[in-house]
């Protein structure tokens, strides 16, 4: 059996059926319809929160920082963007209301934005998506970028 139609949705519709491997799932893009996190419209100040943490999530990934290494960076990191990123240098929650180790606690938490899709809808998850396009723009060949956090 073949279905060519939004990939996440004819993934998860796949584990559901009584044989899932007797299903394929095309790996053709036809749609790019984003998911990503929603908030209430006129809530400016959440908005802003969800959309930077989004955004923490990408460049963590693209500076190399996960979960299992956000500590040892934090520590001994050179890099100024590393160390403005974790909150060791700089003030970079303070606009958005939060701690200047905003970032960090995120990352700590769940890891950067590989690790939550992965995790979540990946190769470590029942559904085993690939990435595609959800993989970074720089070398992994997808969309996926974020404006520095400075």
């Amino acid at each position: 059996m073949v279905f060519r139609q939004a990939s996440s949705l004819l993934h998860s519709v796949r584990l559901k059926l009584a044989k899932p491997d007797s299903v394929m799932v095309l790996p053709e893009i036809i749609s790019k319809e984003p998911l990503g996190p929603v908030v209430r419209q006129g809530d400016d100040n959440w908005f802003n929160i969800a959309k930077w943490s989004l955004f923490a999530l990408i460049n963590a990934e693209e500076m190399g920082i996960t979960s299992k290494n956000v500590n040892k960076m934090k520590a001994t990191s050179r890099n100024p963007s590393v160390k403005r990123f974790l909150g060791v240098v700089g003030n970079m929650g303070k606009g958005l209301g939060l701690s200047k180790d905003w970032a960090y606690n995120i990352v700590k938490q769940v890891g950067n934005y590989g690790e939550v899709f992965d995790r979540n809808v990946g190769k470590g998850s029942p559904l085993k998506i690939k990435r595609g396009l959800n993989a970074l723009w720089k070398n992994k060949g997808g969309i996926m970028y974020a404006p520095p956090i400075r």
